[in-house]
Formats: structure tokens, C-alpha cells, sequence
């Protein structure tokens, strides 16, 4: 987020150029008044596209990201092309929208895993450490892979030399796993002339990251002909006797839905997200990790749920405060995230490079269920589950929740995510240091 992004509402609402007038100007609609407009246009239309079910398979949530890659496609020039002032300031104003999202769906993730999360680690540690890790990694070889295919074939009509193609395909790495803190380290770490490439590249690689994922976690149970109640069955025998209650009786409430321990969770997850980590002796000044925001609400979230109180106040939001959060903050973060890809995405699109996009979201998709299943011995929605986590997809959780028809494998995602989060940082900046 740019320092000034305190004044983004303050510009909007200067901006009377940029606006919509209907019946003639009899209803003028400027400023944050046409920002939102334009929100719930994308959500309305969005989640219209994503009821529309082919053979049982349907994009659901993500059909709110297509239409958000759509609208920035399509209203590129008039809103955001070369010259119009007022591009810089909607981006901005999205950017706070995708991180409200964010941290909306993230810790109401964590509220609801935590109960069962930590003894879930317990009897699978060893499980999700590995399967985050198989991901990622098949993710970082699959980058490699296009790195050296590319000093073959060449690196595309925009990139002259391989130091800017490494950077569009550490982009693409971090796109196709839909991964927020990738992005932000790789463009940390290469030289500044090549931060766009890497924008560039997450913004062509997450449309398929994105729905790719959400179309897999549907389509294997379909193909497998699972019994889903069946499946379910086995996920509470995996982790029955681990589950706390979410609300204890007797306990003192601060309000009576959980929004403030829910903006506790959210507060504290925000400041321990910006915690930097050296990872050279430049220090602090140098090359940093940190768990971003995402990451840092996640942890909070999953300890105060797992606990659930602190003395006799709880601290554990009600059960459909959490649904509501969890669906109204993929959405939004959905839509910040789309509008902006779909500018970029007109803007640099080269077909070679979404080829590799797509490469490095099968490659490590693929093989990482293969590994649950048949090394791992997962029960297929634990294998389902710990796959969003490894493959970092918010979205594709969402959408396995509502295909599973249980809350519980969000447990297996927050196992899998924190692991798979910390490697695919250190990958991303691993392949740019290495070649």
C-alpha cells in the first residue's frame, strides 16, 4: 500500500471527472459513490457466472474474479489508460478493498480451524509439513523448467535479456500460486528496472492460479465418484476428540456477534505480520521476510481460537459472524485483486507466458494430491484441503468448503498454508538470487 493511501477516499472524492451521469446527468455518480457502484456491479454479475453449473462443475466464487479480470480488461483505457489521472487513485482504492478481504477471510479462517487445528498438527505434522513443502517446491522446479526453456526458444518479443525474464517468471510462480507475499518478496528483490515484469507476470499467471485450483478441488470428487458423506465421515474420525467448543457458557461476551475479539485478532495480526525477518547480513536494510498481513491474522486468529478466552471473557466470534466474514471477505478480496489483473493482463499478455503460468499451477497441484493420497495416506478432503493450503488458494478453499459441505477442512488448509507460505517466499527469492 503507497504511504499516502490515507488520502485515496480524500482524492475520490475530489475526482468529479471521474464519474458516470444517467438520464442525463439527473444522476451523477462520482467519486467512492461510483468505486462501490462498480464493486457491487462485479459482486451482482460475479456470483451470477459462478451459479451457472456445467455437468455438476461450476466456478462459483471465482466467477466473481472473471468478471473483475473483465472489467479491468475491458474498462482499461477509459478508467485506467495512459493520461487519465484517475486510474492511479481506483487502483489505490482497491487495494484497500483487496486488503480488507484479505484480512476478513484469512482470520475468520483461523477462528474457525483453530479449535481443531493444533491437535490436528499433533497426529499430522509430519503430514502437512512435507505435502506444503512437495507443493511449493514442485512449483520452484516447474519455474526452473520455464527459466531454461526460455533460454531456448527465447524470453518473448518484450524481454531483451534473462535477468528480466527471471523476474516475469518468478512473477508468474508467485500468480499461480495465487501467493501475495511471493509478489511482494520478488519484487523486493530484483533491481528495480524489473519490479513491473514481476507484476507483469503474478497478474498473467493468477487468473489460471486462481481458477485452475478451484476447478480441480471440484473435479476430483467428481471423478472419483466420492461419497461425500462418506469423506466427511472420515475427516471427523481423522480429528474427533480434538475439537473445542467455539462458544463456552458462562463466559462474558464484549458484544454479541464477536466483532471485537474478531478485530482483536485482526489488530494483532496485522503488527506481527509486518515483523520484519533479516535473511542477509545487510540486516534490515536488506532482503527481509515477513508473514504479511494474511499470515500474520492467520497465526492470531488460530491461537485465540484455539484457546477461545482469555479468564472469563471470550474471545471467540459467534459461529455465523465467521461464515459471513469468511464468504464477504473472499469476495472483496477477489475483486481487488481481479480488476488490476485484468489491466495488466491486456497490457503484457504474451501466450508463451501463460503457458508457463499454467505449468507452474498443474505441475505442483498434481503432483501434491498424488502425494497426499498415495504416500501420505490422506483421506481425499484432507488431501483436498492441505492441497489449497500448499497451493496457498484462498479462493479454491471457499469453494471446497461449499463442495466438502464442511467447515472442517479449513483445519487442513491452516496446517498447510503456514509451511507452504514461509516456502514459497524463500523459493521465489532463491531462483532470483541463483540465476
Amino acid at each position: 500500500m503507497p504511504d499516502d493511501s490515507g488520502r485515496v477516499f480524500e482524492r475520490l472524492r475530489e475526482r468529479k471527472d471521474f464519474f458516470m451521469n444517467l438520464f442525463g446527468g439527473v444522476i451523477p455518480i462520482t467519486g467512492i459513490s461510483f468505486v462501490l457502484l462498480c464493486v457491487f456491479a462485479i459482486l451482482f454479475v460475479g456470483y451470477s457466472l459462478g451459479r451457472i453449473t456445467i455437468k455438476g462443475v461450476s466456478l462459483g466464487d471465482a466467477g466473481v474474479f472473471v468478471i473483475a479480470l473483465l472489467f479491468g480488461a475491458i474498462f482499461k483505457d477509459s478508467i485506467f489508460g495512459e493520461g487519465v489521472a484517475v486510474g492511479e487513485t481506483f487502483i489505490e482504492a482497491l487495494e484497500v478493498i483487496e486488503s480488507l478481504g484479505l484480512i476478513l477471510f484469512v482470520t475468520s479462517v483461523g477462528f474457525i480451524a483453530g479449535p481443531k487445528f493444533f491437535g490436528n498438527m499433533k497426529k499430522n505434522f509430519k503430514s502437512y509439513v512435507l505435502l506444503g513443502l512437495v507443493v511449493i517446491l514442485a512449483g520452484g522446479l516447474g519455474a526452473i523448467s520455464c527459466i531454461f526453456i526460455g533460454d531456448g526458444i527465447g524470453y518473448g518479443a518484450s524481454i531483451e535479456n534473462r535477468e528480466g525474464f527471471v523476474a516475469m517468471i518468478v512473477g508468474l510462480l508467485s500468480g499461480s500460486l495465487t501467493s501475495t507475499p511471493a509478489f511482494s518478496a520478488a519484487k523486493a528483490t530484483v533491481a528495480e528496472e524489473y519490479t513491473s515484469l514481476v507484476s507483469v507476470g503474478h497478474g498473467i499467471a493468477y487468473i489460471f492460479g486462481v481458477i485452475g485450483v478451484v476447478l480441480f478441488v471440484q473435479l476430483v470428487p467428481k471423478l472419483a465418484k466420492a461419497d461425500m458423506a462418506a469423506e466427511r465421515a472420515k475427516l471427523v474420525q481423522v480429528e474427533s476428540g480434538e475439537s473445542k467448543k467455539s462458544v463456552i457458557e458462562n463466559l462474558f461476551n464484549i458484544d454479541d456477534h464477536g466483532f471485537a475479539a474478531f478485530s482483536l485478532a485482526a489488530v494483532l495480526g496485522t503488527i506481527i505480520g509486518k515483523i520484519k525477518i533479516p535473511l542477509s547480513s545487510a540486516g534490515l536494510d536488506g532482503t527481509c521476510f515477513s508473514l504479511t498481513t494474511t499470515g500474520g491474522c492467520l497465526l492470531v486468529s488460530l491461537i485465540i481460537g484455539h484457546f477461545g478466552r482469555v479468564g472469563k471473557i471470550n474471545l471467540m466470534p459467534d459461529t455465523h459472524t465467521l461464515k459471513l466474514f469468511r464468504e464477504l471477505g473472499l469476495v472483496l478480496f477477489l475483486v481487488g485483486a481481479g480488476v488490476p489483473g485484468g489491466v495488466d493482463f491486456v497490457a503484457n499478455f504474451d501466450p508463451m507466458y501463460f503457458v508457463y503460468g499454467i505449468i507452474m499451477t498443474i505441475v505442483p497441484m498434481i503432483l501434491g494430491f498424488l502425494f497426499a493420497k498415495y504416500v501420505l495416506k490422506l483421506s481425499l478432503l484432507n488431501s483436498l484441503g492441505s492441497l489449497t493450503g500448499g497451493m496457498t488458494s484462498t479462493p479454491a478453499l471457499g469453494t471446497l468448503i461449499n463442495t466438502a459441505g464442511t467447515e472442517d477442512v479449513a483445519a487442513a488448509y491452516a496446517a498447510t498454508y503456514p509451511i507452504a507460505l514461509i516456502a514459497v517466499v524463500l523459493v521465489s527469492q532463491f531462483i532470483i538470487i541463483l540465476f
